[in-house]
């Protein structure tokens, strides 16, 4: 197990997960973009933002929250209050297993919607609470009932 740990990274060290590529970097980026062009007066959506889940904590690629002023004279490590909703980008060494558990420990921490992208599948798995989903794929809108989010899928599979 040794031999294992010594290969990873310090990135997948410190968020136990895989370090992304080109395709998770520019899925991530598009999200990001298309969630701040179109709900930025409802929302903040923050990138690789470590949460106090338990029992270790986690970091989502996306993690979206109610719109907030940022306060640059108090800065946090790690958020105590969950997000609105977590959005995961399944790397190709994940399994679709790993993928959902991470969804129960966001529910566990309070998050109401959880979001897991399928790259390979060019779809998205929108959690509305454990075990219940909608998939959206190929030329689809994203419909985040919850949040009130939509989103077209070619934009952000481009």
């Amino acid at each position: 197990m040794e031999a294992i740990v010594d290969q990873l990274s310090d990135y997948e060290l410190e968020r136990g997960k895989p370090m992304p590529d080109t395709i998770h970097a520019a899925i991530q980026s598009n999200l990001l973009f298309e969630l701040k062009l179109r709900y930025r007066e409802q929302y903040r959506s923050l990138s690789e933002l470590s949460l106090a889940t338990v029992p270790d904590g986690t970091t989502p690629d996306v993690a979206i929250y109610p719109a907030f002023a940022l306060d640059y004279d108090h800065r946090t490590a790690r958020r105590a209050d969950p997000p609105l909703a977590c959005i995961e980008i399944q790397s190709p060494s994940q399994s679709n297993e790993e993928m959902v558990n991470k969804t129960g420990i966001y529910f566990a921490f309070g998050v109401k919607s959880c979001w897991i992208v399928v790259p390979a599948m060019r779809g998205i798995f929108v959690y509305d609470q454990p075990g219940h989903y909608t998939f959206f794929h190929g030329d689809e809108i994203l419909h985040d009932t919850l949040l009130g989010i939509d989103l077209p899928l070619t934009a952000i599979f481009e």
